[in-house]
C-alpha cells in the first residue's frame, strides 16, 4: 500500500470492505425475499446443506454466533418449516438441527435464484467472484494471524 499524506475515507480498504458488507446486506434481503429469508437465516440454512444434522454448538461455532442469538433465529426456521429441532438420541441435552423436506428441496433453487442475481444483475462473472472470494480469503488470514499474534498486547 502507498503511503500518502493526505488519508481519504474514500481510499481506505476497511470503509470499502464496510460499505460492500452493507451493500450484500441489501442484495441478500432483496435476493432472498421471495423465500421469506434473511441473510442469517439464509447462512444457517447453507451450512446444513454441507452437512446436514449438526448440534447447536456445532451450527453456532461453524457461523461464529452466540447460542443466543442463533437460538431465535433457528425458532423461526422451523416454524417456517424449513428445519427441525429435537434433542439428540444418545445425548439429551444436545439439540440437534435438521433440514426438513423443503429445507433439502428449496437448495437448488434458492442457488440458482441467487447465482442469477450475481451473475445478471450485479454482472459479476464467475471467475471475477472467486478472484475476489480468494482476495478476501486471504486478506482474512491475514488479520486473523495478526490478532492472534497480538491478542496479549494492548492496543
Amino acid at each position: 500500500m502507498e503511503n500518502t499524506t493526505e488519508t481519504k475515507l474514500a481510499d481506505q480498504l476497511c470503509f470499502s470492505i464496510y460499505n460492500a458488507n452493507r451493500l450484500f446486506a441489501k442484495f441478500y434481503q432483496k435476493a432472498l425475499e421471495p423465500y421469506h429469508l434473511t441473510y442469517t437465516q439464509y447462512i444457517v440454512l447453507l451450512a446444513l446443506w454441507e452437512q446436514d444434522c449438526k448440534t447447536l454448538s456445532d451450527l453456532a461455532k461453524e457461523l461464529d454466533l452466540a447460542s443466543n442469538t442463533l437460538t431465535p433465529l433457528l425458532k423461526r426456521l422451523e416454524t417456517a418449516g424449513w428445519l427441525t429441532r429435537c434433542r439428540g438420541e444418545n445425548d439429551q441435552r444436545q439439540l440437534m438441527i435438521q433440514l426438513t423436506k423443503k429445507g433439502q428441496e428449496q437448495k437448488v433453487m434458492i442457488e440458482k435464484s441467487l447465482e442469477k442475481c450475481m451473475n445478471e444483475q450485479v454482472e459479476i462473472s464467475d471467475n471475477q467472484y472467486y478472484r475476489m472470494l480468494e482476495d478476501n480469503k486471504n486478506l482474512m488470514a491475514g488479520l486473523k494471524n495478526y490478532l492472534e499474534q497480538t491478542t496479549s498486547e494492548t492496543f
